[in-house]
């Protein structure tokens, strides 16, 4: 039974497990109608990059089933349905309507929804049954859920043995990097959404979160004590991105 009134962080706050929900919530129903812009101008494009590097570690070939989870808009998800080809499936999930709205409409403008199937779902409580995906991706979307374990626990139950899980995730950049790092997303990052996005609030949230989410080796110890097998990660651009990877 989860515990209500135990203490989670929300950027750099302390706020209960209900009020880090809503709070999530409100930041995603904010930025979803800009969220794709946003991530073009805050990354100046290499989320392309990282998100083709994951996309090298799937495994998929045609005909399996994939699952993106914290899926938003479908960038992820649609590139996944060409990786499982016709006779293949995706399902694109996340908890926020106001993102897989965005999603829907994105494939929908492109054509894309021939085999991708999309359901809003919490990451922690899966409505899957056990062993059904080849491999699991979540982008970007970990550090905002409520009880990361609980969503590791999750994913491992509903991935096939043998299947893959890949967590692309903002993690530590190297030393070198840092300061720089550190001023561009709490000087300029939140500027930028006050501009494009007229909110500020919500990328300053988003940069504390990068800040308070576990660090490569712990995100990999987590992966490894959930029990995925053959687990690694690969830092990306200094470290400011890292790939994880694990196998049930």
């Amino acid at each position: 039974m989860k515990d209500e009134q135990k203490e989670h962080d929300f950027g750099f706050q302390k706020v209960s497990e209900t009020e880090k929900t809503e709070k999530v919530t409100e930041v995603f129903d904010s930025v979803a109608g800009k969220y794709d812009l946003m991530n073009d101008l805050m990354s100046l494009g290499i989320h392309r990059f990282w998100k083709k590097f994951t996309l090298m570690h799937t495994g998929l070939t045609e005909g399996m089933i994939a699952l993106d989870v914290a899926g938003g808009t479908g960038d992820l998800a649609e590139a996944l349905a060409k990786q499982v080809g016709k006779s293949g499936s995706v399902i694109l999930t996340d908890i926020n309507a106001s993102m897989l709205s965005e999603g829907r409409n994105k494939l929908l403008d492109k054509g894309s929804f021939n085999n991708i199937t999309l359901i809003q779902s919490n990451a922690e409580e899966l409505p899957f049954e056990d062993n059904t995906f080849d491999c699991i991706t979540i982008a970007f979307g970990l550090r905002n859920v409520t009880n990361k374990e609980e969503a590791l626990k999750s994913m491992l139950n509903v991935l096939k043995p043998g299947g893959k899980l890949l967590v692309l995730e903002f993690s530590k950049p190297n030393e070198l990097l840092t300061p720089l790092y550190d001023f561009y997303s709490f000087n300029v990052l939140p500027k930028l959404g006050e501009w494009v996005a007229n909110d500020s609030d919500s990328y300053k949230y988003l940069a504390e979160s990068i800040r308070m989410h576990p660090d490569q080796d712990k995100l990999l110890t987590m992966i490894n004590n959930t029990g995925f097998a053959s687990s690694e990660y690969f830092n990306l651009t200094g470290g400011i991105v890292a790939l994880h990877v694990g196998q049930k």
